[in-house]
């Protein structure tokens, strides 16, 4: 296995239209249709990281700041943010793009969690992640943060373990 991979090995970008059967009452994408299309996204990420099957762990957060409507182009961007022993963070971005306008939106983003697996549906070890951006290296360092809180709020970790949240608390 290799030492350490770039996240612009993950970068996974997806375009779609926004068809009539994606969307709810108000002809906007349905939450959970975003959901999926994200879901799938950011499993190329995480495979593309490890080389290896993957399955989600958590939807750790998912913002809907925008409707994206029908009709509308969304592009989903995903790369992994960090990875770990076994899992790995990925960051997906959305966007409406308005070529027409020549506008392009940020309307959503979302945070998952995948594990590596083996043929047995096992964890398995996989690359550490490289961050070369600032975006990249911003996000890098947040994700020991989302992880080692989720840890806390599982009961797999006392708050009084934590590195991170020490010192961002300042305790």
């Amino acid at each position: 296995m290799e030492k350490s991979k770039k996240a612009a090995a993950s970068l996974t970008i997806m375009t779609n239209i926004v068809l009539p059967n994606e969307t709810n009452s108000l002809r906007n994408l349905f939450g959970g249709e975003l959901l999926a299309k994200m879901d799938r996204c950011a499993s190329i990420s995480a495979a593309r990281h490890c080389e290896r099957r993957v399955v989600t762990a958590s939807v750790n957060h998912v913002s809907f700041d925008h409707p994206i409507p029908e009709g509308g182009i969304v592009v989903l961007e995903s790369k992994v943010s960090r990875a770990f022993s076994t899992s790995m963070e990925i960051y997906v971005d959305v966007w409406l793009d308005d070529p027409i306008n020549q506008k392009k939106i940020h309307t959503n983003s979302g945070i998952y969690t995948f594990v590596a697996v083996d043929e047995f549906n096992r964890p398995i070890p996989i690359p550490k992640m490289e961050p070369e951006t600032e975006e990249e290296k911003i996000r890098f360092e947040a994700a020991l943060r989302r992880k080692e809180l989720s840890l806390i709020l599982s009961g797999r970790m006392k708050a009084a373990d934590s590195v991170e949240l020490k010192k961002l608390f300042g305790s």
